[in-house]
């Protein structure tokens, strides 16, 4: 049985597409575990982010906005499956250029950690360091 920190941390690297057979795999193995993901996100939602956790934030938008950049507009959804590795592969030899944006980001993502965790308390202020 995977714990949800196995899914996380499983290997989720993109330098090759997966097929067709291992996405529905996928699919399935999801949608039977969805409680325990259900469950695993909502204790992690209680938690601060750790400099890891911000630093994959900002990488995933990184390439979230390089996409959007591709595509010019549409959505992932609207793109068929071999569309989307097409993309991703240019994604992924622009790995520099990911990274830059993913450091600029930061700063950002780390902000909206913040705004997020002061969201659940209400009243307190952030301190001063």
């Amino acid at each position: 049985m995977k714990t949800f920190k196995d899914y996380i941390t499983e290997d989720t690297s993109v330098d090759e597409a997966i097929s067709v057979s291992t996405r529905l795999k996928k699919k399935q193995a999801i949608r039977r575990n969805k409680a325990k993901l259900k469950l695993g996100r909502l204790r992690a939602s209680k938690r601060v982010a750790s400099r890891d956790v911000i630093k994959k934030r900002a990488n995933r938008a990184a390439r979230a906005l390089m996409f959007k950049r591709l595509v010019k507009g549409k959505s992932k959804g609207e793109l068929s499956y071999s569309a989307r590795q097409s993309y991703e592969k240019i994604i992924n030899k622009r790995a520099g250029a990911i990274k830059n944006i993913a450091r600029r980001l930061t700063p950002k993502v780390r902000k909206a950690e913040l705004q997020r965790r002061l969201g659940k308390r209400g009243d307190i202020t952030p301190r001063k360091a």
